[in-house]
């Protein structure tokens, strides 16, 4: 199982709807993610707007290959993208996994 983390920045003045947001997702986005693969799936926020994502996949390329051809993740992108800063495209394009360096099982 392969674990993955990544980060982006959520705008503050958009904190709390994100958050909200995030309260209801969508049933049909939460079966789509599950469909393609992915588990024990957290995000993390903190104050300033960081966001740590965090995932387990068998493969992490093939489960965001499998969600960028669902409708459902192309209009939860679109309606998401507004709430990040330094975003070229759809959240899902922008995140880029962190180097694991370390693990205690």
């Amino acid at each position: 199982m392969q674990r993955v983390c990544f980060l982006l920045k959520v705008r503050p003045e958009r904190l709390a709807e994100y958050r909200e947001r995030h309260r209801e997702v969508w049933p049909e986005m939460r079966e789509a993610l599950t469909r393609a693969g992915w588990h024990n799936y957290s995000l993390f926020l903190r104050d300033d707007g960081l966001l740590v994502g965090y995932l387990e996949t068998d493969d992490f390329e093939a489960a965001k290959k499998a969600m960028a051809g669902t409708e459902v993740n192309a209009r939860w992108q679109a309606e998401m993208a507004p709430f990040f800063e330094d975003l070229d495209g759809r959240p899902d394009e922008g995140m880029r996994a962190l180097d694991e360096v370390f693990h205690l099982d």
